[in-house]
């Protein structure tokens, strides 16, 4: 089972970003996280980070044509602006969950509009990094049905 998991923008900065929002966890125990947790529950997985909507559309294009069976998506602030990455994820049919490290609901008005929602099959908010532990296990129940 591959498992792709996508980071936008500013993703890379965590533990300097607003920490009393994000966490005091950083970028690289971040990926440790993910690699750790993959390996535990027996998951291939890769993992890509970028600020730059494009090639966030690109590499979720990729995804079909390198077999991918799952995508966990942090789309950070192009979850509440970017159409393109919900057609992109839209095109290429792989369930996908939706992640947030902060608890998107108790925040900013503009910060509830999700377009990536649409076609997620779960959304984990509020959990800090843990939250893409367990975007991994929902993905992973999904997909050995």
């Amino acid at each position: 089972m591959k498992i792709l998991v996508i980071n936008g923008p500013n993703i890379n900065l965590l533990g300097l970003r607003e920490p009393q929002v994000y966490g005091k966890e950083n970028y690289e125990e971040l990926r440790k996280l993910v690699d750790s947790h993959a390996l535990e529950i027996g998951v291939e997985v890769k993992q890509y980070q970028s600020n730059h909507e494009g090639d966030i559309v690109d590499v979720i294009q990729g995804a079909y044509l390198d077999a991918v069976d799952g995508i966990i998506i942090n789309p950070a602030a192009y979850t509440h602006t970017s159409i393109a990455i919900l057609d992109a994820l839209k095109a290429v049919k792989i369930p996908c969950v939706e992640v947030h490290i902060s608890d998107v609901e108790k925040r900013e008005a503009y910060r509830q509009i999700s377009y990536v929602r649409e076609v997620a099959i779960a959304t984990v908010s509020g959990k800090g990094i843990k939250g893409y532990a367990i975007a991994m296990d929902i993905l992973k129940e999904h997909l050995s049905k």
